[in-house]
């Protein structure tokens, strides 16, 4: 094996300074994509969630379509139609805006299942408590059932979170200046690999801190659980 090939293609100091600018660029608009996307993605899907516990059967049947759909598409599918179909119905949009679109409306579906099954986790019961104390269904619902219903599935949210973050680098299909495309920029530039391996160096740094905290919350919730399934054996004993 050549070593010195393998480092000029793939670990090549003198590419990255070239086009770390570049990088730097495609960095910014992958955070803002994520800084937007996840906030905007994770409310819609709280909504969903919230309406269908309110299990009108007209709306719950739009509700399951529509998570259904939109988790059944390939997000990088999802994204072509938007981008490249609507001008077909005389609507242009800027690419930002497409890839904004088609990931909320996928990543909606995936957090709203999430919270919608956190939800049913808790027991009716403390829908029942928090409305005799005098709260709304809306306000019952906000303070009491949702704090536990996300705690519970914190780290499905973190989990779907993470791979929101990843698949953003799909959106370099519509030539969206995001750290992917950026990185193939600047390998076209270079005539080597580096910019992309510096591409992943970032996404690793940016994801790995995540992944740690999702198993210590998947550690901590399977301890809390053994230990509850242990004070309830001893209980019936």
């Amino acid at each position: 094996m050549d070593l010195e090939l393998l480092r000029f293609n793939f670990f090549n100091i003198d590419s990255v300074i070239n086009v770390y600018p570049l990088i730097l660029k495609g960095l910014w608009m992958t955070i803002k994509l994520c800084l937007l996307v996840g906030p905007i993605g994770f409310i819609s899907g709280m909504t969903l969630a919230g309406v269908y516990s309110l299990h009108i059967r007209s709306l719950n049947w739009f509700l399951m379509v529509y998570v259904d759909f939109f988790r059944s598409v390939p997000p990088l599918v999802l994204l072509i139609y938007v981008y490249y179909g609507l001008p077909f119905f005389g609507i242009e949009i800027p690419a930002f805006l497409a890839v904004l679109i088609s990931f909320t409306l996928n990543s909606s579906s995936y957090y709203g299942e999430v919270v919608r099954a956190g939800i049913e986790s808790i027991p009716a019961g403390q829908m029942e408590a928090a409305r005799s104390s005098g709260l709304s269904r809306t306000q019952a619902m906000i303070y009491v059932i949702l704090p536990q219903a996300l705690r519970n599935v914190a780290p499905d949210l973190i989990s779907n979170t993470v791979e929101l973050i990843k698949a953003t680098s799909i959106a370099s299909v519509v030539a969206l200046p995001e750290l992917l495309r950026m990185a193939r920029v600047g390998q076209d530039l270079e005539y080597n690999a580096t910019p992309l391996v510096a591409a992943a160096l970032i996404y690793l740094i940016m994801l790995w801190p995540v992944v740690r905290l999702l198993s210590r919350l998947e550690r901590r919730m399977m301890s809390s659980c053994l230990l509850y399934t242990s004070d309830a054996a001893d209980e019936e004993d």
